[in-house]
């Protein structure tokens, strides 16, 4: 998962208020970070590894001349942290291109060996990204344009469309054209377009980015869409991909985003509050032995959803730990290790809120179990007499193929263990799962036009590719290799 931000200003240079949105979409991604600016005749750029802070942290940094302008944070899907794969990626061949992506092409390596066998390009990553550029300029080769228009960037991107598979969102410089922007068939990545008063338009991957920067919410990119904004700030779009539907990551609203982004026309926030509820009428259905004492979320993410619980069950919520800022987002880590070290140092408990106390812990999900296992050995040395454990989220027991940092089913705690298993593993006293269906709905009464989402992760249902059993081994030994 990752965060790319596009960004037009009718005068200014943008690298600067890409900056600022970058920050905005930090959570999305810790590893490297970089921006791309045009100004009509060439192409800056300046990326690296670290936090956006870390990497622009000098005048020079930023000094990139240009209106229009992309962004990017990455965490590296495949467990690895590599200069050479920091985005945005960019090409000269046949015109300037700049790519800033986030997702994952399921077919990437079939893409790969057709441009390479098509002698149309070298290969200096492994990262599927890098083939999404490639392909886009190859296609926009067979064009065969004179001077490059808004209608030869739409027809190699129906070519793309029809080649590429899996998720993804797109933000593009096209030297002589302008911003572009697109998004997957499904739309199982977020991406949305704002405007602002005086004539800016920004592109990014959440709209909380948008309101952060004074930018007002025009709509969602549809899926299979793309979008120019020209150098001189007109807008054209067009629906590229032949076969388009419309199923949303639901691991975003969960996880990932923000509570102040809409997604899809879904409020992030609603969302989990709906999950919250969901749960707590679950526990007061199966669970109302339980007696607890406090409701105490896993900050961040899980706070509203826990809440909602709280205010179901009729109960006191209580915050039991003190988080420190310091320390990213544990999920989006480079590898195992890094993660477990970073669990230790990353909560404290506040020992009064658990001594001689019956709780119920309320998490986003769980996904490798180690962090819910840390939380609960630390709640038991701070006294708690009982230690109950809830997840706003099913079971993740499968691979995710779209983006998201799940390739390697052995590293789930949920793949191949009961309910029960799950427990004992953690240490709980008790496990608490939210049903499917209930999560589902928590999104789709936000929005009933869509009745779908991509659940792969809880379901083991693939709603774009061809995901084979072959496929997602190749995939798993891939990861192990790389830990």
């Amino acid at each position: 998962m990752c965060g790319i931000i596009g960004l037009y200003h009718p005068e200014k240079s943008v690298a600067g208020e890409i900056y600022d949105a970058l920050i905005q979409v930090q959570h999305r991604g810790q590893d490297a970070a970089g921006i791309a600016a045009w100004d009509n005749n060439k192409l800056s750029m300046h990326k690296d590894l670290g936090v956006v802070t870390e990497v622009f942290k000098t005048n020079e940094s930023l000094s990139l001349d240009g209106n229009i302008g992309i962004g990017h944070v990455r965490y590296p899907t495949a467990g690895c942290s590599d200069v050479s794969e920091a985005q945005p990626f960019y090409s000269t061949n046949p015109a300037t291109v700049a790519l800033a992506h986030n997702g994952t092409l399921t077919n990437s390596e079939s893409m790969r060996n057709f441009l390479l066998e098509a002698h149309f390009c070298q290969f200096n990553t492994k990262s599927d990204s890098e083939v999404l550029l490639n392909l886009f300029a190859f296609e926009l080769s067979q064009t065969k344009f004179d001077v490059l228009k808004n209608e030869h960037v739409f027809a190699a991107l129906k070519k793309v469309y029809s080649r590429c598979e899996g998720g993804f969102a797109v933000t593009m410089i096209v030297g002589g054209v302008g911003l572009v922007a697109f998004r997957d068939h499904n739309g199982i990545r977020p991406l949305v377009l704002g405007k602002n008063g005086g004539g800016s338009r920004m592109v990014a991957s959440e709209s909380s980015a948008l309101s952060a920067l004074g930018y007002t919410f025009e709509r969602d990119v549809a899926p299979g869409e793309a979008i120019i904004i020209s150098e001189s700030g007109g807008l054209d779009s067009s629906v590229c991909s032949s076969k388009t539907g419309h199923s949303p990551c639901l691991f975003e609203f969960v996880y990932f985003s923000r509570p102040d982004s809409v997604i899809d026309s879904i409020s992030v926030h609603k969302s989990r509050l709906r999950m919250g509820d969901y749960l707590g009428k679950k526990i007061l259905k199966e669970f109302s032995h339980l007696k607890i004492d406090a409701v105490i979320p896993v900050p961040d993410t899980s706070r509203t959803s826990a809440m909602q619980v709280a205010h179901k069950l009729g109960i006191k919520y209580r915050e039991g730990f003190i988080k420190n800022r310091y320390i990213g987002r544990t999920f989006i880590m480079p590898g195992q290790s890094i993660r477990k070290r970073s669990v230790a140092h990353k909560l404290s408990p506040i020992e009064i809120e658990f001594k001689n106390k019956s709780v119920l812990l309320v998490d986003d999900s769980i996904v490798r179990g180690n962090t819910s296992k840390k939380i609960v050995e630390m709640v038991r040395k701070n006294g708690a007499k009982s230690v109950y454990f809830a997840s706003a989220a099913p079971p993740v027991r499968h691979q995710n193929v779209y983006g998201i940092d799940m390739p390697a089913t052995k590293e789930l705690v949920a793949h191949g263990r009961s309910v029960e298993e799950i427990k004992n593993f953690i240490g709980a006293d008790e496990l608490i799962y939210q049903d499917i269906e209930d999560l589902r709905m928590a999104a789709h009464v936000g929005n009933p036009k869509i009745t779908k989402f991509e659940d792969s992760v809880f379901t083991g249902k693939y709603c774009a590719g061809e995901i084979s059993e072959d496929y997602l081994q190749k995939l798993e030994n891939s990861r192990t290799r790389k830990q």
